[in-house]
């Protein structure tokens, strides 16, 4: 028997838009991009797409109504920007202007979310309008407007509503409280606003950014008006809040949560109190204030802050003015344990929380309004609450302890 010839198996003749790609390479014709291959495909298949509505739409309003009274009237076209390119569609229209498209809808001029959400990217890491123009030209050869841009950014701020007013946890085992100050353009002028910022730690340990507040100055009132809305939004309890010397704060939550332990950041008491030191006696005044703030308890700090004051008292007599005037609050965190202290003594978590801020805006001058800074502010917080997807270290051992120390006010 003769060997079987083996069968070659014919190629599929090549469709001329195949063709027309296999050409393209050769000759080294970009695909993407303004002047890119794929961006007429594209073009015309939105075209028919939007014919084939149209003609869809025309016979579901014959079948109700007199098939002459509504009947295509001529073309709109606007510029168009996608992944592979611009371009410019023609929209049909009819006579009555009840045609509404589905796959490019009206006033809609982007063809892929990818472009949006790359703009959304880039804004949050507060890059200027150049910057973000300058990227996705060069990512995708398109380019955008400012008036685009601002669209893009500004379908995030139904979602930012939402969730500044969504529900909290009924109970909070911390809160931290601490503000960020920005530039803002206002009337015609650029002042300084603050942001000030809660975070919660609920009872599975985990970090939460429970809002951000916009305001000048603060006060009893302002405060209220916070505390006011976490209630609102479902808190019940609170069991310690660490903060900055906040004006009015501790008369705010002392009405809105009774129960609550205040402890002042014994970080921001140092950073003031060294202040209105001579830098020839800093490392001296920061060796005795370790004496106090790191002592066994109350009493012990207590003592070691009387002898501090007798010690500097000539040359600075108001060294130790503000320990003695805030003491009760200062040394709060002296009624717990080693692991809680660390947790509370300081605001660091806040500020932590705000270095993040720093970072993503630090490319700011001055922001145009409320809203660009609002906007930054969220984008930046749904980053920052991604991370924090775990408990702080060590918190059942935390836990154990808050739950006997606040024995009834947290499950056991």
């Amino acid at each position: 028997m003769k060997p079987k010839t083996p069968r070659t198996k014919q190629a599929r003749p090549l469709e001329p838009w195949e063709q027309a790609l296999i050409e393209a390479i050769r000759s080294g014709k970009p695909l993407t991009g303004e002047n890119g291959f794929f961006t007429p495909f594209i073009k015309r298949a939105l075209e028919a797409a939007l014919e084939g509505e149209m003609d869809a739409h025309l016979l579901q309003h014959s079948e109700s109504v007199d098939v002459k009274s509504n009947r295509r009237n001529g073309k709109l076209t606007k510029q168009m920007k996608g992944s592979t390119g611009n371009f410019e569609l023609s929209t049909p229209r009819d006579r009555e202007g009840t045609f509404e498209p589905e796959i490019v809808k009206k006033r809609q001029t982007t063809i892929t979310a990818e472009i949006d959400e790359k703009i959304l990217s880039l804004y949050s890491h507060a890059m200027s309008y150049d910057d973000i123009r300058g990227h996705i030209r060069d990512f995708y050869g398109i380019s955008v407007s400012d008036a685009a841009i601002n669209q893009i950014t500004d379908r995030i701020l139904p979602e930012v509503t939402s969730w500044r007013s969504r529900p909290l946890e009924e109970i909070y085992t911390i809160l931290w409280m601490d503000a960020i100050h920005y530039k803002v353009r206002t009337d015609g002028m650029v002042i300084n606003k603050a942001i000030h910022c809660v975070l919660g730690l609920d009872l599975e340990g985990k970090k939460d950014v429970l809002g951000f507040y916009l305001g000048e100055n603060e006060s009893s009132r302002f405060w209220l008006e916070v505390l006011q809305d976490l209630r609102n939004r479902g808190v019940k309890d609170v069991l310690i809040a660490s903060t900055d010397n906040l004006s009015g704060f501790t008369e705010a939550i002392g009405s809105m949560f009774p129960k609550t332990q205040c402890q002042l950041c014994i970080i921001h008491q140092l950073r003031n109190t060294f202040k209105r030191v001579a830098t020839k006696d800093v490392k001296e005044v920061i060796a005795d204030f370790k004496k106090v703030y790191q002592a066994s308890n109350k009493e012990v700090a207590y003592q070691e802050l009387e002898l501090l004051k007798n010690k500097w008292i000539k040359r600075y007599p108001t060294l130790t003015r503000s320990w003695f005037e805030n003491w009760d609050n200062l040394s709060t965190y002296f009624k717990y344990p080693e692991p809680i202290r660390r947790i509370v003594y300081t605001t660091n978590t806040v500020e932590a929380f705000h270095r993040m801020l720093r970072k993503a805006t630090k490319t700011k001058g001055a922001f145009v309004n409320d809203t660009a800074l609002i906007k930054i502010i969220y984008l930046t917080t749904q980053k920052a609450l991604q991370k924090w997807s775990k408990p702080i270290h060590n918190w059942p051992l935390v836990y154990g302890q808050l739950a006997i120390i606040f024995e009834g006010r947290i499950p056991n």
